[in-house]
């Protein structure tokens, strides 16, 4: 029976849902970010926040969340020519991929986190890749993930879990599972707790706009990832008050 997990954590909506996932259903939890000289870098300063505000918020929790891990890879930015990583516009690639793509990214960071679970003794790894709401990313498939999953438990010879409670969900629903996880936290309205928690702290934005505050949350409004969070904020909203 597995009882700690690692969760790849970078500050947003996706993977604050997932933190809150993780601690719905283990007994130690511990974070993990990158810092790869990303153009949204405050989401690196947001996820502190969360971590703060989750522990105030709720308490039940706190008492499982174990060590932060934040890695440099500035090498993953020097390599990369995507939006995420220079000053330039978003736009389609020829291959059919947008510029916000980074190779190897989500590769890497499981390769690490991997590594990092081996030295701590935790057996899962949680991210919030998803080939729902994704934007053509092959390495948030689930076939990538798996395959992933196969190559380090290979590796390191540890079996190791990954899970992606995102997979199969879309952006609203995303909404819904933290209200749910929020709700079964034992705290009194927890579900609408966890909600406001990630529409004043966590970040997305990919242009790291802290100064426009939207119904949805904090963020530029017309960059994919800010797009995205308001369609399925709506949606969320719609359904939940329809």
């Amino acid at each position: 029976m597995h009882t700690s997990a690692l969760v790849l954590f970078s500050g947003g909506q996706d993977s604050t849902t997932c933190l809150a996932y993780a601690l719905d259903r283990y007994e130690r939890v511990e974070t993990i970010a990158f810092d790869y000289g990303q153009r949204h870098r405050i989401e690196l300063d947001a996820r502190l926040q969360v971590l703060g505000a989750l522990k105030q918020t709720f308490p039940q929790w706190a008492s499982k969340l174990g060590e932060d891990h934040l890695l440099d890879l500035a090498v993953l930015g020097a390599v990369s020519e995507t939006s995420l990583t220079r000053d330039t516009a978003f736009k389609m690639e020829a291959n059919g991929l947008p510029n916000t793509f980074v190779p190897g990214r989500n590769l890497l960071f499981l390769t690490l986190a991997a590594a990092v679970a081996y030295r701590r003794g935790l057996q899962v790894m949680v991210t919030g890749v998803c080939e729902t709401d994704f934007s053509g990313y092959p390495d948030c498939r689930d076939d990538t993930i798996k395959a992933m999953q196969l190559a380090l438990s290979l590796g390191m010879d540890k079996r190791y879990l990954i899970e992606t409670p995102l997979m199969w969900i879309d952006k609203a629903a995303t909404w819904q599972l933290a209200h749910d996880l929020g709700e079964k936290s034992g705290r009194q309205e927890g579900g609408l707790a966890l909600v406001n928690l990630i529409l004043e702290h966590t970040h997305t934005c990919y242009l790291g706009d802290r100064s426009n505050r939207h119904p949805w949350g904090y963020g530029c409004g017309d960059c994919p990832a800010c797009q995205l969070r308001a369609r399925g904020y709506d949606a969320f909203r719609a359904g939940n008050l329809g």
